[in-house]
Formats: C-alpha cells, structure tokens, sequence
C-alpha cells in the first residue's frame, strides 16, 4: 500500500516492522494515527494477540486489517476493527480471488467525509457516491458480475460453518490441529516452531524450523511430496529455511496426526544420507 500508492508523497507513513517468528513493537502505535496491520502472518506462523488489546478503543484513527488467514479461525474482535478484508479461499476452502470487505461505522463515516485529491477510482473500486456510502454494494447489488458458482460455492462453506457449530466450532478445529503439532514438537528436539511465543502463534499457517539446513529441508519436502503425503509445505522464499503446515478449519485433526510419523521418517531419511 506504501509504495503503489505513494504515500510517503503525501502523508507521513510510520512502519514497524519485526523479524519473521516476531511481532513489532505495539507500544509505538500512535491511536491518532489509521494503522494497517496483518491479523495473521501466514508466512512468519505469528498472530497478533488475542482480543488485540494493542489498539485503543479511544482511537480517532481506523484500523485497516488483512485478517484473510484469520476469518472463521481466529476470534475476531470487531469492535477493534474498522477496514477488515478477508478471502473467501483460506479457511473456508472456497474460490480464490473472492474477498469480502468489513466496515465499521466509523470507517463508513471516513468514506463519506473524505475525498482525496489526484486519486480517482475506477468505478468497480469506488464505494461512495455523491457524499454517501454505496449501501448496494453490501445488499447484494454487483457492480460486475461475479462468477455465480463462486459465489453459490461461498454459500455451501458457510452452510457447512453452520452444520459444524459455527465460528466457535471452527475455531476450536484450528486450536486442535495446532495442539497436535505443538504435541509432536515437544516430544522432539529435531523440530521447533519459528513463533516462539505460545499467545501469537499462528493456529492456522504453523511455520517449523527443524535441525536441518536449507538444502537438507528442501529434501525433506520432496521426500514427502513423492510419497503424496504432505504438498507444497516448503516455508516462504524469504523466511528462514522451514516448513509450513495448514492447521485452518477444514483441515481435519486426524490428518494432521497422520502426518507426524512423516514428519519423523523423512527427517530420519534426510539425515542418514
């Protein structure tokens, strides 16, 4: 957001920024400031904390939250959200490339008081028209026309939220597939999570170091890539050499317990060669 739309050309941009495993330093949020932060880092396995306590409620900035690995696995606390976006893919399991848009009130008021100059929008982007919100865009009116089989795919994982209990039950299933990981590491000392932190550990994109190197990890992908047991869980390119397991909510707990006599094979096979 900082660089595509110039920002530090108009406004002053303060960024805090933290290891991968880590979270930046909360202390130094100003409440009058808007603050754009990531609920969940799905390629760093951190989270912020629980009921996000770090953002005031006297704030007269907004909150801008990517919470796409969070939604439907996390509690979100949304009265501490003003601009909160999320994909419809992550753990619901639906279509890529779908999102959903949440406004508070005060965000909704921002929209309707502020225009900025030098900025204009294509129409399908604009969300206010002549002073006031463009309420049909969140009644169901389309702007262009989405794919109806995404849309009625939407439905179908929201119903199946529904049947298992809702957002409390999904929850408790990405809790649950985590405990099965947090279980296996402490049993074994060839294996560690990059958040050491327990209370920001991420429930949903579980990132693991293990006592190999970066080309040893790598085999130890492939390793169980050509046995079909586990797919793309290589860590992100940039963080430290690691793996990634997907714990959201349609991930069953059975699965991941079959995974970790895996896990314990391909390390053992990597490191006997």
């Amino acid at each position: 957001a900082v660089s595509h739309l110039k920002l530090r050309d108009t406004v002053e941009v303060n960024e805090h920024t933290a290891g991968y495993g880590e979270l930046p330093d909360f202390s130094k949020l100003n409440p009058e400031n808007d603050m754009c932060f990531t609920f969940n880092g799905t390629t760093s396995g951190v989270r912020v904390p629980e009921g996000c306590d770090f953002i005031s409620d006297d704030r007269t900035g907004l909150t801008l939250c990517d919470a796409t690995s969070a939604c439907f696995a996390m509690n979100m606390p949304w009265e501490k959200l003003d601009v909160t976006t999320y994909s419809w893919q992550k753990v619901l399991g639906g279509e890529g490339a779908h999102g959903i848009l949440v406004l508070s009130p005060r965000a909704v008021e921002r929209i309707e008081s502020y225009t900025p100059e030098n900025r204009p929008l294509p129409k399908i982007f604009r969300l206010a028209n002549k002073g006031k919100i463009a309420a049909g865009i969140f009644k169901g009116a389309t702007i262009n026309t989405p794919s109806m089989i995404a849309v009625e795919d939407y439905i179908d994982a929201l119903e199946w939220a529904d049947s298992c209990g809702g957002v409390d039950a999904l929850v408790q299933m990405s809790l649950d597939n985590l405990a099965v990981l947090e279980k296996f590491v402490d049993d074994n000392d060839w294996i560690d999570f990059l958040a050491k932190d327990p209370t920001t550990r991420s429930s949903t994109s579980v990132c693991l170091t293990l006592d190999l190197d970066a080309d040893q990890i790598k085999k130890f992908v492939s390793l169980l890539e050509s046995e079909n047991v586990a797919l793309d869980i290589g860590g992100y390119r940039d963080a430290p050499p690691s793996i990634r397991i997907w714990c959201g909510s349609t991930v069953e707990k059975s699965d991941v317990e079959a995974l970790m006599p895996w896990l314990q094979w391909a390390y053992d096979e990597v490191k006997s060669s």
